[in-house]
């Protein structure tokens, strides 16, 4: 990366990145690289934006499979869902970090802004 650094670094969820969130925000900072992702624990440990499925939403629809299946529904029989509702999360402290200007369009349509 040093040689031939990235505009940005997408940082995929999983528990990998989750657990060591922090060392891969902090490196790209250090870089000046800014880190987006799809969940919001991200952008509340720094990285400049995340846009995702929302989490409680998903957890909610967790919970309703495993009463289907504890209730002896067979697993194989449940449908595939994809998530309907989608969270957009900017932070603005990394914005003005990085010196990247935050166009007023991105601002309204964020669901959440940490300022």
């Amino acid at each position: 990366m040093a040689d031939d650094p990235p505009q940005a670094v997408s940082i995929l969820a999983d528990g990998f990145a989750i657990q060591n969130r922090q060392t891969i925000i902090d490196f790209a900072m250090s870089e000046h690289i800014p880190a987006i992702s799809g969940w919001p624990i991200f952008a509340q440990s720094g990285a400049l934006f995340t846009y995702g499925p929302k989490v409680a939403d998903s957890y909610r629809r967790l919970a309703y499979f495993a009463d289907r299946v504890f209730k002896g529904a067979r697993p194989a029989d449940l449908p595939i869902e994809q998530p309907t509702t989608f969270e957009f999360v900017i932070n603005m402290r990394t914005a003005k970090a990085l010196d990247i200007t935050i166009s007023p369009f991105l601002l309204a349509s964020a669901d959440r802004v940490i300022e």
